[in-house]
């Protein structure tokens, strides 16, 4: 009877434990659940993370991520609204928002990744076809003038209308119209690349290149004008200095001529007598040498001081 009562008691107290064990579950931070009995979800979502309580071995806990999660979009090929094909890689944020409702809807979040893949890219594709390739890859609030280059060319560079910012903007409220009925909430969207197409990108290129070397032209073409005026510039001021030069130094030179010429006429003023005698002197020196002959009369200059030396002698 005490063997019967014993395994009575442990058979009691080990179904307790299997209770207290499968009966209680802590919900960990960043987490959610919602429970189900039998695969069908029973009362509201648990959001709040700590000890928690459902029916053993009957109900089961779904658990869920509570955290913003990412969605990266695959790329896609899409012609805008001019006829240019694009290839545009997009991704978003988004988060479970009602777990309840998630589990109904949706189930996983891998299914929830395909299920933002049509939403998503359908979004993006209509409002790409609605639009410019010039509002795709610029922003709202492009400013052209770190293009100066490019604005003075014949091919005036306007900003866009709308831009990529607003039209993300517009992709994400159109978007975040759909998702709530899959307990999903959207956080954000946003183009991460934008690209051409292969046949358009490399047209792209050669234009690039062309505007480039037209860029470059012109401002060689402004560079050698630059230069000829610059070299213009010099050669003027060359000359003014060359010529106030020339004309100071004419000036000093007629000034000290002058002021020669005064102190010459001060001084043979002062001893003419003297004067006409080194004159003469001078003349003798230029005009006697070794075989020299000379027929003077008289009464000329020259002769006057020979004979005056004669005289005394």
């Amino acid at each position: 009877m005490q063997k019967i009562l014993h395994f009575l008691i442990v058979l009691i107290v080990g179904a307790v434990a299997i209770t207290i064990w499968d009966g209680f579950f802590i919900l960990p931070e960043g987490q959610q659940a919602v429970i189900t009995q039998f695969g069908a979800p029973v009362g509201k979502s648990l959001t709040e993370a700590g000890l928690k309580f459902k029916t053993p071995f009957i109900q089961q806990v779904q658990y869920f991520d509570k955290r913003i999660l990412t969605w990266n979009g695959d790329p896609n090929q899409i012609p805008t609204n001019d006829k240019t094909f694009i290839y545009m890689e997009n991704t978003a944020r988004w988060r479970i928002a009602d777990p309840l409702r998630f589990l109904q809807a949706v189930g996983t979040e891998k299914r929830a990744m395909t299920l933002l893949d049509d939403i998503l890219d359908g979004t993006v594709r209509d409002l790409v076809n609605k639009n410019d390739l010039i509002e795709i890859i610029r922003s709202s609030d492009w400013s052209p003038d770190f293009m100066a280059a490019v604005i003075e060319s014949r091919d005036m560079v306007l900003p866009p209308k709308v831009g990529r910012d607003k039209i993300s903007q517009m992709v994400l409220d159109d978007a975040a119209k759909i998702t709530p009925q899959y307990g999903i909430e959207l956080m954000d969207v946003m183009f991460k690349r934008v690209n051409y197409i292969e046949t358009v990108r490399l047209k792209v290129y050669d234009r690039m290149i062309s505007e480039r070397k037209r860029i470059a032209a012109e401002k060689r073409s402004t560079g050698e004008g630059r230069k000829a005026e610059i070299l213009g510039r010099v050669e003027r001021e060359l000359q003014e200095i060359t010529s106030a030069a020339q004309r100071e130094a004419t000036e000093v030179r007629g000034k000290a001529d002058a002021e020669a010429t005064r102190i010459y006429a001060q001084a043979y003023s002062s001893h003419p007598e003297f004067y006409a005698f080194q004159k003469s002197l001078e003349s003798y020196r230029n005009i006697l040498t070794q075989n020299t002959s000379l027929v003077l009369s008289t009464d000329s200059d020259l002769f006057r001081y020979l004979e005056n030396q004669k005289a005394k002698k």
